[in-house]
């Protein structure tokens, strides 16, 4: 039987252990480091199916290892684990590639919960469409965009997050309803983070005037081409 391979990089030996065997009585194999430089080598020679990061690490933070291993993988499922409860620190770790966090101290049961919905999304988001939007065609597959003979690489929250848009095209794409298929939770700073996504979208949407992301205050987003 599979047993899905987690990178877990904590500087705590304590917790690391603890987390460590929890995850491994759920059948989990879990490769264990102490600070970023060595859980990016771990990375690299193991290609783990999903990482769970502190973000306060010796030698490279889990922010810092994010952005690197996202530069060479953009599907790879993260959960950051901090200690920081800044509302820019949450919102950077979705920006540079998180899919979830959790503030510590968390229990077990969360986590564990947190990792088999990360790991049942990727299952379930994988598809072969290649999709139309006014004058674009967006392969989701390859989290690509092309407008006329150019493309655009997507980062992996952005596709998914385009995917449903369009599936949802002129109709009210609901908040709650993405920011839990996606981040896991609604709460603030899933939203503020699920906002600078749409900035970003709409930027790279605009050589189409015909396109627009409409913000229905209260209730979600619209895709209208």
């Amino acid at each position: 039987m599979h047993r899905t391979t987690i990178l877990l990089a904590e500087d705590e030996p304590a917790l690391g252990q603890i987390i460590k065997e929890s995850l491994e009585t759920r059948d989990f194999q879990v490769l264990l480091c102490n600070d970023g430089e060595k859980a990016l080598k771990t990375y690299q020679n193991d290609n783990p199916e999903l990482l769970v990061l502190d973000v306060m690490m010796p030698k490279k933070d889990g922010f810092t290892l994010a952005k690197e291993i996202r530069a060479i993988d953009d599907s790879v499922p993260i959960i950051f684990l901090t200690a920081k409860s800044q509302t820019q620190d949450v919102v950077e770790g979705f920006t540079i590639g998180g899919n979830d966090y959790l503030k510590k101290p968390f229990s077990m049961e969360e986590l564990i919960v947190r990792i088999n919905n990360l790991l049942q999304r990727t299952k379930v988001q994988k598809t072969s469409e290649v999709l139309k939007i006014g004058n674009y065609t967006f392969d989701f597959p390859k989290q690509q965009l092309h407008y006329n003979n150019i493309s655009e690489q997507l980062t992996h929250r952005e596709s998914h997050l385009l995917f449903h848009l369009i599936k949802n095209k002129n109709e009210v794409l609901d908040r709650s309803i993405i920011l839990n298929k996606l981040w896991g939770n609604d709460d603030f700073f899933s939203a503020r983070s699920m906002d600078v996504f749409i900035t970003k979208l709409r930027k790279k949407l605009q050589k189409d005037e015909q396109i627009q992301i409409i913000n229905v205050r209260g209730f979600g987003y619209k895709l209208v081409c």
